[in-house]
């Protein structure tokens, strides 16, 4: 008997709960810190220079749909990858799409980066990326690595390896 006593003692104090004073403060989203390069991270904040000698930076994409893309010339599925980025920058970018590349720059080049981008018939602004602007993109954890932003640089969509165009043309439609 003094047995089933102390289980319902034990049950009741186990059931019981702090006074709400006490309780900590339930997360709200914005509370929530999502790591760099991960579904709901931010653009983050750069200032570079592309191959052409144009300066790019966050300020200039606020507002627009983007598509960043991280490849290297020696990198078969990223040239496969390119020309179809081309085709949604071509086609998207009067709505508000900018797509900008970055160029890995962990081994050497195959070829000279902006014969390679003008033999395969992309002019979409291209960044040689050091390790520290990789980094405010999550890292590189392999090539390609495909990034998709909203209107309001919130990250919607990364691939890592090749994906078909027609995936991201989608997920950018329901973007614009």
């Amino acid at each position: 008997m003094r047995h089933w006593i102390a289980i319902l003692l034990l049950a009741g104090i186990a059931g019981c709960k702090r006074p709400a004073t006490l309780q900590p403060a339930k997360e709200t989203a914005k509370d929530v810190k999502v790591a760099a390069g991960e579904i709901g991270s931010r653009l983050p904040e750069f200032s570079v220079i592309d191959l052409q000698s144009q300066a790019i930076s966050s300020a200039d994409l606020r507002g627009k749909v983007v598509l960043i893309d991280i490849w290297a010339t020696w990198c078969g599925p990223c040239r496969n990858e390119m020309p179809g980025y081309q085709k949604l920058a071509d086609e998207y970018g009067a709505r508000g799409l900018s797509v900008v590349g970055l160029k890995a720059n962990m081994m050497a080049d195959t070829e000279n980066p902006l014969s390679f981008a003008r033999r395969i018939g992309v002019h979409y602004p291209l960044v040689v990326a050091t390790d520290d602007l990789l980094k405010k993109f999550g890292g590189l954890e392999g090539l390609p690595t495909t990034l998709v932003y909203d209107r309001q640089g919130i990250l919607r969509k990364k691939v890592i390896g090749f994906e078909y165009t027609s995936v991201f043309e989608a997920e950018i439609k329901a973007l614009l």
